[in-house]
């Protein structure tokens, strides 16, 4: 029995490792900007939308837990890897982000599906939900708190204001000096995914990446939501994971998210997992999503 689960697990590590020549790739067309995506599986579509600085890879766990149900689809956002990296700060604001979003939607033949993000990947899918309700079947956001949330933290937390430095540094035009693809691969531990990470970011632009920042980072002096402001309250089913040692968005940022829910709400926060919670927690991570999407 021992020799037949070390047998399973080898054979799954290797399945895992080979997802890159078991996707089929594809290319959307958002108003004249390419967008490439990677398609496993067939099922409801579920759209995968990265952080920063990442690309479409780091989903590979959840795509092979998940494919066998769903279309996992998995793309890398403008500036990143295979996708168009337009010039100008301006082609970065989150509302064309979104349209990156529903272009691949469309492309693929459908009006809807699972928007799931990390990171700007969840900050594109909270608007993609609060704009698209109609595009949005359900929503999964990993270490990316509500944006009232962070709002309201950024306003009046000391200790988020310090750990957002580092984003204040990357609006300045000294933001992107120094940035390698080696050092933009500082956080991947796995030293076979390092290369492929590597590889990606030399195929994409840093100054795109610091444009996600410049275009749509909250700036100084920072302001709250004011208390009468009106609240555009979700109308899809959530799943929020928040790993706990994230140093750059802390968790007191998830307080009162459930009061900008419409539908049920669901919180999983996960002690030893940093930011880059589904990999960092990827078995916990991945579980925790299809039970939850087959319940």
């Amino acid at each position: 029995m021992r020799s037949l689960v070390i047998s399973l697990l080898c054979a799954a590590s290797v399945f895992a490792s080979d997802i890159e020549s078991r996707v089929t790739n594809g290319y959307a067309d958002s108003n004249g900007v390419k967008i490439h995506y990677a398609s496993l599986g067939h099922g409801p579509l579920i759209i995968m939308i990265h952080g920063f600085p990442d690309f479409w890879y780091t989903w590979r766990d959840q795509m092979e837990a998940l494919s066998d149900k769903f279309q996992c689809v998995a793309i890398d956002q403008r500036g990143y890897n295979l996708s168009d990296k337009p010039k100008g700060v301006e082609n970065y604001d989150v509302k064309y982000l979104v349209g990156d979003v529903a272009a691949v939607i469309k492309s693929l033949g459908q009006s809807k599906a699972i928007i799931v993000g990390h990171d700007w990947g969840g900050m594109v899918a909270w608007q993609f939900a609060l704009n698209l309700p109609q595009m949005t079947d359900r929503l999964i956001i990993l270490n990316l708190p509500h944006p009232r949330g962070l709002a309201h933290e950024l306003a009046t937390d000391p200790n988020q204001q310090k750990a957002s430095a580092y984003a204040r540094a990357f609006q300045t035009p000294e933001g992107s000096k120094g940035w390698t693809p080696e050092r933009l691969a500082f956080w991947v531990k796995d030293p076979a995914a390092k290369e492929k990470y590597i590889e990606a970011f030399k195929r994409s632009d840093i100054e795109a990446m610091l444009n996600y920042y410049k275009a749509n980072y909250p700036r100084e002096p920072y302001t709250d939501y004011p208390a009468d402001a009106p609240v555009v309250k979700t109308q899809m089913p959530v799943l929020e994971f928040h790993g706990l040692k994230d140093t750059a968005l802390l968790a007191p940022a998830l307080n009162n998210t459930w009061e900008w829910m419409g539908k049920d709400y669901t919180l999983v926060t996960i002690p030893d997992a940093g930011h880059f919670v589904q990999q960092d927690a990827s078995d916990l991570v991945s579980r925790t999503m299809r039970a939850w999407l087959l319940r």
